[in-house]
């Protein structure tokens, strides 16, 4: 994703501050609109049964222009947690399976809203967001939307989308499964990207176990 876009996604999504005491020199433009996601994800204990490790941790600090009727700054945090997990291929164990977990500040100015994430489709957000899922630079092509269904996280009914796709993984082209999700908590819009290989078809029921267990604010 390109940092335009990316900058205009963690600034331009939903949240309810008002132009109080606190927000006065972003009323008179002398100061850019601070707001910051909370962190979301898996838990420990659902990362070490599936086999999952750590391997970015990232919270980035961006500033926006928006227009509210005069335009004014703002300086949106966003983090983005992610994983894998290594697989057996040909005899060589490498990273075959990702998650993600993106949570971005809902943000609300003058009862006017931006919120781009939140008329974004699962299938958009894929495009958006699916670079986290990528490895050594290798994109996620050819995507077709195959399934949706429920899932519960974080309290409530969840809806998720399943996609298929293709890579190329240790130089050759393989099918690959995604599932994302979008929903709002707390303040924060999060996203949850899952993805393995198609033929490794017992990782799905892993990545709805990881989307399950998920935390925020951690």
């Amino acid at each position: 994703m390109s940092t335009s876009r990316r900058t205009l996604l963690a600034a331009g999504v939903t949240g309810s501050l008002a132009l109080a005491a606190g927000c006065l020199d972003f009323a008179l433009g002398n100061a850019p609109l601070e707001v910051a996601a909370e962190r979301a994800a898996p838990t420990d204990s659902a990362l070490e049964t599936a086999g999952y490790e750590e391997r970015a941790i990232e919270q980035r600090s961006i500033e926006e222009r928006v227009d509210v009727g005069v335009e004014r700054d703002v300086e949106a945090t966003v983090w983005t947690s992610t994983y894998t997990k290594e697989i057996e291929f040909r005899g060589t164990a490498s990273e075959g399976c990702a998650f993600a977990a993106i949570s971005v500040p809902d943000v609300s100015v003058a009862g006017r809203s931006f919120n781009p994430i939140g008329e974004l489709s699962n299938e958009d957000l894929l495009s958006e967001y699916g670079g986290e899922l990528e490895h050594s630079g290798v994109s996620i092509e050819n995507l077709t939307h195959r399934e949706s269904f429920g899932l519960d996280i974080l309290g409530d009914g969840r809806s998720v989308d399943v996609f298929e796709g293709t890579t190329t993984f240790e130089g050759e082209r393989i099918d690959v499964d995604l599932a994302v999700t979008s929903f709002a908590h707390e303040g924060d819009r999060l996203v949850l990207v899952g993805s393995h290989p198609a033929a490794l078809a017992a990782e799905s029921a892993t990545v709805e176990e990881l989307m399950e267990s998920v935390e925020h604010p951690v």
